[in-house]
C-alpha cells in the first residue's frame, strides 16, 4: 500500500509530491460569464496546501455545455488570464493544478443557457424538472469535440499541469455512453462499441493539443462505474470501457463514487466493493487509479490506499483546509467538533457553506 507521502511521476511526466488529490468541486464563485472572481483564486490556493494534485470544479467548453450559474469556463481565448491566475495560485499552495473540462450535455437548463438543451438523443434525465434535449447533429458533435481541444489549448497557456476530461456523473460524455440518453443508430450510437465512440473521439482531440505543451501535461479521464437507470451503465459496461482506456496514453484515470466501500448494481460483481474490481481491471495497466467518495479520516484513506494509486478528499478538505497537512504529519485529531458544527468556524465560499449546512448542519445550527 502506498504511503501518503510517497510521490508519484505520471506518464506525462507531471511528478507529483504524494499521493493525496483534493477532487472536483462546484463552488459557483465565477461571474455569470464563467470568469473567475478574487474569492475563487482565494479558494483554491486555500486548498492546495498539502496535497499533490488539486483538480478544479467543472469548467465548461462551450456555452451551451453550461451546467449552472457560476461556473467555470474555459469556452475562449479571454478566459485564459483568470484561469491562469487560478493556476498560479494552487502552484503557490504547492500542488500540481488539474482543470476539469465538461460540457452538461442534458443536466443543464434553458434558463441556464438561453437555447433548447443538447444530448447524444432527445431523452430527457429521470427525476423531477429535467428538460428533454434536443439530439445533436453530427457536424455539432463535431464541433464539441474540437471545442475540448481548444479548452486544452487554453489550459496549456494559462499554465495548468494538465485537464482531466470529465466523462462522470451524467454529463455529456456520460450520456454518449449511456444507453440511457444515447439512442442513437448512427456511428455515435448503438451497440457498447459505438458509445464509446464520442468519449474516445474526444480524448484523441485532447492528446493531440498536448504535443504543444513544452512541459509535462497530464491527461486524466474521470467516470462514473455504473448508473441506477434501467437501461443504464452496469460495471460490465465500464471494463469494456477501461480495456479501451488502457490503450491510450493517459496519466490517470478517476472513478466517481458517493462512496469508496459501495458495491456496484450488477449480479456478476456483487462479492465486492465496486472500488476493487476496477483496481483489478487495470491491475499491470500503469494507469493510476484515483478514487474518491466518503473519506473523512486517516483510516478511510488509507484503506482507499489498498485499491487505487491516489486517494481524493473532498469535504473534508473543504471545512479542515490543512486536512492533508495534518494527515502527513501524522496529527489525527482532525476535527474536534462533529462535521455539522465545524463547517461554521472555517473560511469557505458561501455558496458551498450553505450546500454543506442544508446537508449536514445540526438541527440547532442550522439557520437557513
Amino acid at each position: 500500500m502506498p504511503n501518503f507521502n510517497e510521490p508519484l511521476t505520471l506518464k506525462s511526466g507531471l511528478a507529483l509530491k504524494n499521493r493525496l488529490v483534493v477532487p472536483p468541486m462546484t463552488v459557483v464563485l465565477s461571474f455569470h460569464d464563467g470568469a473567475i472572481t478574487q474569492e475563487e483564486v482565494a479558494h483554491y490556493k486555500r486548498l492546495s496546501q498539502g496535497s499533490g494534485l488539486v483538480i478544479t470544479g467543472t469548467a465548461n467548453v462551450t456555452p451551451n455545455g453550461k451546467g449552472w450559474p457560476g461556473e467555470l469556463s474555459v469556452a475562449s481565448d479571454d478566459m485564459i488570464p483568470g484561469l491562469a491566475r487560478v493556476a498560479d495560485a494552487i502552484h503557490e499552495g504547492g500542488a500540481k493544478a488539474i482543470l476539469q473540462i465538461f460540457h452538461a450535455g442534458r443536466m443543464t437548463s434553458e434558463k441556464t443557457i438561453g437555447e433548447q438543451v443538447v444530448s447524444a438523443s432527445a431523452v430527457a434525465a429521470e427525476g423531477d424538472g429535467f428538460e428533454t434535449p434536443r439530439e445533436l447533429t453530427e457536424a455539432e458533435i463535431l464541433e464539441i469535440i474540437e471545442a475540448f481541444g481548444a479548452a486544452t489549448r487554453r489550459a496549456i497557456v494559462a499554465g495548468f499541469d494538465g485537464v482531466e476530461v470529465h466523462g462522470a456523473n451524467m454529463y455529456l460524455i456520460h450520456q454518449f455512453f449511456s444507453p440511457h440518453s444515447n439512442r442513437r443508430t448512427d456511428k455515435w450510437g448503438g451497440s457498447l462499441a459505438k458509445r464509446m465512440v464520442f468519449p474516445l473521439a474526444v480524448l484523441e482531440r485532447v492528446f493531440t493539443e498536448v504535443k504543444t505543451a513544452t512541459s509535462p501535461f497530464a491527461i486524466g479521464y474521470r467516470f462514473s462505474p455504473v448508473e441506477g437507470t434501467d437501461p443504464g451503465i452496469r460495471l460490465e459496461d465500464t471494463l469494456a470501457l477501461l480495456e479501451e482506456l488502457k490503450k491510450l496514453p493517459l496519466d490517470y484515470l478517476h472513478v466517481s463514487l458517493k462512496h469508496y466501500a459501495r458495491k456496484a448494481n450488477s449480479e456478476n460483481y456483487s462479492e465486492k466493493p465496486t472500488l476493487v474490481y476496477l483496481h483489478e481491471a487495470l491491475s499491470g495497466s500503469n494507469l493510476p487509479l484515483i478514487a474518491v467518495g466518503g473519506v473523512r479520516t486517516r483510516a478511510e484513506a488509507a484503506a482507499v490506499l489498498e485499491n487505487a494509486e491516489l486517494v481524493a478528499i473532498g469535504q473534508q478538505n473543504l471545512v479542515e483546509p490543512n486536512f492533508a497537512e495534518k494527515l502527513l504529519a501524522g496529527q489525527d485529531d482532525f476535527v474536534t467538533k462533529p462535521f455539522g458544527e465545524a463547517i461554521y468556524d472555517l473560511e469557505m465560499p458561501h455558496p458551498m457553506l450553505k450546500y454543506l449546512e442544508k446537508r449536514y448542519a445540526t438541527p440547532e445550527k442550522k439557520v437557513l
